[in-house]
């Protein structure tokens, strides 16, 4: 697993559970940081914090439909998941076709 962080606590926290990466915050950074993610045949999974989800939408769901290794997982960061608090319910409804 690898780290891609828009900030130093959300790292420090994931260092301490063993897990290495990098705290960015433009988008060309980003970039960066994914492709060398990317060029690391030992990286099997990308935690990216939801916040670069909200900021750079168009870009993030591009490299998610590059589909292959590694995966990329959105992660909640300090501030929380930009999630509404029932996301769960709502998509087993939507998944099920039942109101639960």
């Amino acid at each position: 697993m690898y780290l891609i962080s828009d900030n130093v606590d959300t790292l420090t926290g994931m260092r301490l559970a063993g897990v290495p990466g990098v705290v960015v915050h433009k988008k060309d950074e980003l970039m960066g940081a994914l492709e060398e993610a990317f060029a690391d045949p030992d990286i099997g999974i990308i935690l990216l914090t939801e916040k670069f989800g909200r900021d750079f939408p168009d870009y993030v769901n591009s490299v998610k439909l590059r589909g292959g290794m590694p995966l990329i997982i959105d992660i909640p960061d300090r501030h929380g998941s930009g999630r509404k608090p029932d996301f769960i319910t709502s998509y087993v409804n939507e998944a099920i076709g039942l109101k639960l």
